[in-house]
C-alpha cells in the first residue's frame, strides 16, 4: 500500500527530473537560426527562399493558460485529472529514476522520524520560532498571498500580477484536494498526537475515519501549498533574482515549522513541498 501511494505521490515529479536532465533545448540556436536565414551565394537567385515562412512560427513562444475566475472550476478539473492519472506514466522508462529517487528519498525520511518525532516533540529550543510560524499564522499568510498579489494587480492594473494571484489559488487548490483525499487514505497520526515519550513508530492507519477532512499527516498541507503558491509566483518572476529565494525560503521555514510544531514528520513535509513544486510547475503553468 505504501508503495502505491508514494509512486502515486512521486510521478508528478518525473517530468521535472527528465526535463532537468536532458541538457538539449527544443528551440534553434542563434548560429543556426542565421545559417538557415542566410542566402547561399552559390544558390540560384531565381529560387525563391522558403525559410522565412516558418522561421517566425518556429520561434513564436507558447500562449499563456487562460485565467480568470469564470475558468478557475474547469482549470482546476483539467489539473485534477493530470494529477489522478500521473502514475500511468511509470509505464514509460524515462520516469522510473526519478520516481526511484524520490521514494528512496521517502522511504529513508521514514527510517528516522520517529526519532526526529521524538526530538521536537520532548524540545523547547524553537518555542520563539513556533510563535511567529505557528499553525494559524502560516494558514493566514498562505490564504492572504494569492489574493493580495491579484488585490495588488487590481489596483496596479498590472494583468500579470492579477493572472499570478489566480494561478497560486489555483495551485493552491489543487494542493488542498489531493493532500485531503490522500490523508483520509493513509490516516497517519501527527507527532502532537503521542505523548512525550511514547511509540512514535506506529503511525500508519491509526487514525480516525473521516470523509474528506483531511486529518492525516501524510503529507503536510501546510507545506504543499506553501511550495504550490511559492512555484508560481517563483516561476513567473524569476526573472527578478530575489523572488525565487523569498518564495522558495518562506515556503521552506513553514515546512521547518511544522516539525518544530510537532504537526508532521520529516517525510510528511518532504513529499509535501514534492508535490507542491509539481503540481504548480507542471499542472498549473503547464511547462
Amino acid at each position: 500500500m505504501r508503495v502505491l501511494l508514494f509512486s502515486l505521490l512521486a510521478c508528478s515529479l518525473c517530468l521535472w527530473a527528465q526535463d532537468a536532465g536532458s541538457g538539449v533545448s527544443s528551440e534553434p540556436s542563434a548560429s543556426s537560426l542565421a545559417s538557415a536565414q542566410t542566402p547561399d551565394s552559390q544558390a540560384d537567385p531565381q529560387t525563391p527562399d522558403i525559410q522565412t515562412s516558418y522561421a517566425p512560427a518556429t520561434l513564436a513562444p507558447p500562449a499563456e493558460r487562460d485565467v480568470s475566475w469564470l475558468t478557475l472550476p474547469g482549470n482546476i478539473a483539467q489539473d485534477q485529472r493530470a494529477i489522478w492519472l500521473a502514475p500511468l506514466k511509470l509505464k514509460e522508462r524515462k520516469y522510473w529514476i526519478p520516481t526511484a529517487a524520490i521514494l528512496a528519498t521517502t522511504v529513508g525520511l521514514m527510517a528516522v522520524d520517529a526519532k526526529e518525532g521524538h526530538y521536537f516533540r520532548n524540545s523547547s529550543t524553537y518555542n520563539s520560532f513556533n510563535n511567529v510560524f505557528s499553525g494559524q499564522n502560516t494558514q493566514h499568510a498562505l490564504m492572504i498571498a494569492p489574493f493580495a498579489f491579484y488585490g495588488a494587480g487590481l489596483i496596479g492594473k498590472d494583468s500579470k500580477m492579477k493572472s499570478t494571484g489566480l494561478l497560486a489559488f489555483e495551485a493552491a487548490m489543487d494542493s488542498e484536494i489531493l493532500t485531503t483525499v490522500l490523508k483520509d487514505i493513509d490516516r497517519r497520526k501527527r507527532p502532537m498526537d503521542f505523548p512525550v515519550n511514547g511509540d512514535f513508530s506506529n503511525t500508519w492507519f491509526q487514525g480516525p475515519v473521516h470523509g474528506f477532512q483531511g486529518d492525516g499527516s501524510f503529507p503536510s498541507g501546510h507545506t504543499i501549498a506553501a511550495f504550490s503558491i511559492a512555484t508560481v509566483m517563483a516561476r513567473r518572476y524569476g526573472n527578478h533574482k530575489w523572488v525565487p529565494y523569498v518564495a522558495y525560503g518562506a515556503a521552506a521555514m513553514i515546512g521547518f515549522s511544522r516539525l518544530t510544531l510537532s504537526s508532521h514528520f520529516s517525510s510528511d513535509v518532504f513529499v509535501g513541498g514534492v508535490l507542491g513544486y509539481s503540481i504548480a510547475r507542471f499542472d498549473v503553468l503547464r511547462q
